[in-house]
């Protein structure tokens, strides 16, 4: 069973994180990373989507996130000391929000000591009910900033999510970056997205973007960040820390 394999991968230290750099699109500070799982399999390296999803509900999903928690503390704790605008950002499933877990895993790992630099990213099945949106709106008095993540601006679904928590950031699906260029005859999200920016605070990251049309064009809308292989894929917490000094040498 996929969920004991996980388990016992856990234990033998078969999981570990890369970082997806987040660039600045004015001027190409790299600002911060998101973590990514991975596991190491005999047949090869399994990227979150095929095991992440079979894992969430179950016991299993809390003792990830503890995971991921305590290795992002291990491996970038003393760097985002050093570096007090930058930050990390951290997937959490929906079954920890609202349920003490969250917290939990904030002081455990020691994060909760440099919590403005650490995001915590939630799709919006993160966020099913009223105790999900009041654990959401609680993290800003702890000044955790939120992020809602996979925004793909379909039926009003993402904006009346946007209505009924407060978040910080919003992360755009690459999905819609892809059509930047496409031949797609009209890109109206973005317009809704500089009416968005004109009227919030909001911090807008895209994903997925691979070319340099894709930037001026997000740039154009007033989109603040950006992340995809353009700039960089996912790299080890060592590489990382080298990504970001190279970038805040070359912008400076």
């Amino acid at each position: 069973m996929l969920l004991d394999l996980m388990r016992t991968g856990l234990a033998r230290g078969e999981f570990f994180l890369e970082y997806l750099p987040t660039v600045a699109l004015a001027d190409g500070r790299c600002t911060g990373a998101e973590a990514l799982i991975r596991w190491r399999r005999p047949t090869g390296v399994l990227p979150p989507m095929e095991f992440i999803p079979i894992a969430e509900n179950t016991p299993l999903s809390g003792l990830i996130t503890y995971w991921v928690a305590d290795t992002v503390a291990a491996e970038l704790g003393e760097w985002l000391r050093a570096n007090p605008d930058a930050y990390v950002s951290i997937n959490v499933p929906p079954e920890i929000l609202g349920r003490g877990g969250l917290e939990y895993v904030a002081t455990r790992s020691g994060l909760m000591q440099m919590a403005s630099q650490v995001i915590v990213e939630v799709t919006e099945r993160g966020i099913p009910d009223s105790i999900g949106i009041e654990a959401l709106n609680t993290l800003r008095k702890w000044r955790i900033p939120v992020a809602l993540d996979d925004v793909t601006l379909t039926a009003g679904a993402n904006l009346a999510v946007l209505a009924r928590a407060q978040f910080d950031y919003i992360k755009l699906d690459k999905s819609l970056v892809a059509q930047i260029g496409s031949g797609s005859s009209t890109l109206d999200w973005l317009q809704g997205i500089s009416a968005l920016l004109r009227s919030s605070k909001l911090q807008v990251i895209a994903e997925g973007v691979e070319s340099e049309q894709q930037i001026d064009v997000l740039r154009a809308a007033g989109i603040q960040y950006a992340q995809g292989y353009f700039f960089s894929p996912p790299v080890s917490a060592h590489a990382f820390i080298a990504y970001h000094a190279e970038r805040r040498d070359r912008s400076a």
